[in-house]
């Protein structure tokens, strides 16, 4: 047996400590695509000096774990991640830090320590769409058939192809005012997108049309509990 086929991948202890990042992405910072946003947050952990703990194997990487990224070209107000620590630090200063590393519209808004797993506590996304030149009637007359739908079938190419699915299954709650369109929509598989909810509009609604790209914004993310979006830093996992 060789040397390289005794060699095994060095193993890093386990994080001595797990935060959790809010963050947001402003302005033209929303064109910013996942990956993009993963090598720049990535870049300000380490001019921050955030102490991170890393993962085992030949090719170690800082422990961050991302949760229900938003699609490209959306600005939102609700994201989240996990880092894993090698040593203990004071969370609000790291919070500080690492907004003042990132890139403009790249911004953090609250930094928690761990508790419990994020992705039970991200079930649900409240959304604004806004419909610039959209018809304001027309769009008030679309919102109100696809709430009086029992179901929207809108379609979306995937790796695997054109799949079709229904959207308004995913629509816990609808509204419009003017030109912009409020959804809640609850994660589930395949995960409905606004982008949906606008084609579910242009389909249902007799003589709607996009006039110009829709404007998308996620304003909250977390549980629908009560009748609104319960972040997921305001309650205890399992409450």
């Amino acid at each position: 047996m060789t040397n390289a086929a005794r060699r095994q991948p060095e193993q890093q202890a386990p994080p001595v400590q797990k935060l959790q990042v809010r963050y947001a992405k402003r302005g033209r910072a929303r064109f910013t695509s996942h990956r993009d946003f993963a090598r720049a947050f990535e870049r300000a952990l380490r001019r921050a000096g955030v102490p991170m703990a890393y993962s085992s194997g030949f090719n170690p990487h800082p422990r961050v774990s991302f949760a229900n990224a938003s699609p490209t070209g959306a600005a939102t107000e609700a994201e989240y991640l996990e880092i894993g620590l090698a040593r203990r630090v004071d969370v609000d200063a790291v919070a500080r830090a690492l907004d003042a590393a990132l890139p403009e519209g790249l911004d953090v808004l609250e930094v928690v320590e761990a508790a419990g797993s994020l992705a039970e506590r991200l079930t649900a996304s409240d959304w604004r769409i806004d419909l610039p030149g959209a018809d304001e009637a027309a769009l008030a007359a679309a919102v109100a058939a696809v709430g009086a739908s029992d179901s929207v079938q809108v379609e979306r190419m995937t790796k695997a192809g054109l799949r079709s699915f229904d959207a308004r299954a995913a629509m816990i709650t609808l509204a419009v005012s003017g030109r912009c369109v409020a959804v809640t929509l609850a994660h589930g598989t395949p995960l409905v997108r606004p982008d949906d909810v606008v084609q579910a509009l242009v389909r249902v609604g007799s003589g709607f049309a996009v006039a110009d790209p829709p404007i998308l914004t996620r304003l909250a993310q977390g549980c629908w509990r009560e009748g609104r979006i319960v972040g997921p830093f305001e309650v205890a996992p399992g409450a």
